[in-house]
């Protein structure tokens, strides 16, 4: 027998296995629209449930379960978020951080929501505004049964599952509320999880699980089944889905006779497992090269690459002193090349499923272009143990450093330098979208990707979500992917991507410049800047909504004028924005700015208030597009947080 034949007679054996799976598939998302919150309630509460989600993340980084109270009185929110035990800190970090951007579908207040729960199948997360941390069921809990149904002998396959479900309701509250285990009988076996919430325990963990033992039999003879209580999980499946390394698990007949194996044969296999997992290990890096052998030819042909040993010594080998930030696909230092050049060189984060991805898009999307007010990028290396991006050193850090940040109190921007800085903007946009050989939507325009060079022109950093746009196609549509309260409503509702999402950013960027003060997409209050600057225009004040730190030292006129071109460009309606090369002539030349309509923020029929977006039934009644998709659905899903 050849060894090749040998292994795979024993990795026959073997279970199914799942390698680095964060299991962030969706079993269900439950909103809560039991609300009866005055307004005035409503806003504070908001802006709790905004800080309650920045405060889990790290403790679910620290101990893979969160609970968090912020606010007080009818206003407080109450969080709770955990992985399943069986899952590694990393892919609870990647499960969790998809959850935490998909539960922003069940925002509260839009639509009555008072409360949201979602459910994937490696992590779990809820929030809601009263104390549910002792609560194991509740009238919210969902039996959620596959499709398919079981191809044979249902009545075995009905017997395993309440055998299965069973042992599991018996053995998980002894064993610190998580257990998995097995039945097979009759060349049938079912596999199953169950996991108690962190704050169930005990008696309240038995009554959960008992009542999911009651109801998953419903879903028998479908292939798999889930239970969705307010304190507890369960699932059975006719497929292994767990990491069960460390983890006891029950057995039917068919499990009593391979435990009783030799030790021999055990040995065996665990070296087979081993051999298994190098295996599949080498293939997927083999795999991660092939996808980036086409880039790597194009680096090599252009002259980008640069040796990562020059550039760990140009960084001092990234020694902290020469950090200049961090952004969500990575850190940035400065750095000296051995020509004496000053530049900037990104890391990638190696641990998001982006950063192909990302080093993709700079190298081949911004390698061949050139403007004044875009970031250049000069190189790049792609051959050491971590992918670096090499940028032209840009001296004065970011918009947002000198508006919001360290460089604040260093440096005041002058009205002369704001205008000079938007007007920037603004041609860098018309370059990418109607001026380069290639048009290039950048889907991440903010103050912290608006970098300023010694006499603060301002360039247009960190292309890692920029997407290159059909010349024949009106949108696409894609997964979303930016930062919260930057990104257009049609593209967070309805996933429709075209270079008008760039204009809604660039609106929302206009408007924090001239004002002073920042779009908070959690906090849509009179006082907030999408409605204190349209109120204004409707009074005919807007001068009055610039940022008083200027006390008075701009022109009121000219002032008025960029107000009312952010207008413009946050329209609801995509259609209605002006295009970039529009904006640069009504910046460049006195031209009637045409009157904008009422951005959404908040519309006349409802009184929906949340992360600057009109609800799908308004988006899609009043301003619903008949161009047709490519269907070149994305596969990122990321929101950064601002």
């Amino acid at each position: 027998m050849s060894l090749k034949l040998f292994f795979l007679l024993f990795l026959s054996l073997l279970p199914d296995s799942v390698l680095s799976d964060p299991r962030d598939t969706e079993a269900a998302l439950i909103c809560d629209t039991n609300n009866t919150a005055s307004m005035d309630q409503r806003r504070p509460f908001i802006t709790n449930f905004s800080a309650t989600l920045e405060a889990v993340s790290p403790l679910i980084a620290r101990q893979k379960f969160a609970t968090v109270i912020n606010g007080t009185g009818n206003t407080t929110v109450y969080t709770f978020g955990e992985c399943m035990k069986d899952l590694s800190q990393d892919d609870c970090n990647l499960c969790f951080a998809r959850l935490k951007t998909q539960i922003l579908r069940c925002l509260p207040f839009q639509r009555a929501v008072r409360g949201g729960r979602l459910f994937y199948d490696g992590c779990y997360l809820r929030y809601d505004s009263y104390n549910f941390f002792n609560e194991s069921l509740s009238g919210q809990d969902r039996t959620v049964c596959s499709t398919g149904d079981f191809s044979g002998n249902r009545t075995i396959f009905r017997d395993n599952v309440l055998k299965l479900v069973r042992n599991l309701s018996v053995e998980t509250p002894n064993n610190d509320g998580f257990f998995v285990g097995s039945v097979t009988r009759g060349n049938t076996s079912v596999y199953g999880l169950a996991q108690c919430w962190e704050f169930v325990t005990g008696a309240a963990c038995e009554k959960c699980l008992a009542s999911s033992v009651q109801n998953v039999t419903s879903c028998a003879p479908k292939k798999e089944g889930r239970i969705l209580n307010a304190g507890c999980y369960l699932r059975y499946s006719t497929k292994k889905f767990y990491h069960n390394s460390t983890c006891a698990s029950g057995q039917g007949n068919g499990g009593v006779i391979l435990a009783a194996t030799s030790a021999g044969l055990a040995l065996l296999l665990t070296i087979a497992a081993v051999i298994f997992f190098l295996r599949k290990r080498v293939l997927r890096k083999r795999q991660e090269k092939k996808q980036l052998g086409a880039l790597l030819d194009t680096v090599n042909k252009s002259k980008l690459n640069i040796s990562y040993e020059v550039l760990e010594k140009a960084t001092n080998y990234f020694h902290d002193s020469n950090k200049l930030g961090q952004g969500g696909s990575g850190s940035v230092y400065k750095g000296v090349l051995p020509d004496g050049k000053v530049v900037a060189v990104k890391r990638l984060f190696f641990n998001t499923r982006q950063w192909v991805d990302h080093f993709f898009n700079e190298v081949n999307l911004i390698s061949g272009i050139r403007h004044k007010n875009l970031v250049e990028l000069l190189g790049c290396s792609i051959t050491g143990p971590e992918s670096l991006l090499v940028y032209e050193y840009v001296p004065n850090q970011s918009l947002h450093d000198n508006l919001f940040g360290a460089l604040k109190n260093v440096r005041q921007l002058r009205w002369d330098s704001r205008y000079k800085i938007i007007l920037g903007v603004a041609e860098g946009l018309a370059y990418l979208h109607e001026e380069s050989n290639l048009r290039i939507i950048h889907r991440d325009i903010k103050l912290g990707n608006i970098m300023l060079d010694e006499d603060l022109t301002p360039k247009i950093a960190d292309f890692g979500l920029a997407r290159l746009f059909p010349e024949d196609k009106t949108h696409i549509s894609t997964a979303i992917a930016g930062t919260l309260g930057y990104m257009a409503p049609e593209y967070i509702v309805r996933g429709k991507l075209s270079e008008k999402a760039d204009v809604y950013s660039f609106g929302i960027l206009v408007l924090e410049v001239v004002c002073g003060r920042k779009n908070n997409p959690f906090n849509q209050n009179s006082n907030s800047i999408l409605p204190m600057v349209w109120s204004h225009y409707g009074t005919g004040t807007l001068s009055e909504a610039v940022d008083p730190s200027l006390r008075g030292n701009f022109e009121a006129e000219e002032a008025s004028r960029l107000l009312q071109i952010g207008l413009l460009s946050v329209q609801a309606s995509a259609e209605l924005r002006p295009s970039m090369s529009a904006v640069v002539n009504l910046l460049t030349e006195n031209h009637e700015i045409p009157q904008p309509t009422q951005p959404p923020f908040l519309n006349s029929s409802s009184t929906e208030i949340g992360r600057g977006i009109p609800s799908k039934e308004y988006y899609s009644s009043k301003h619903e597009s008949n161009t047709q998709s490519t269907g070149n659905n994305m596969t990122e899903s990321w929101v950064e947080p601002r």
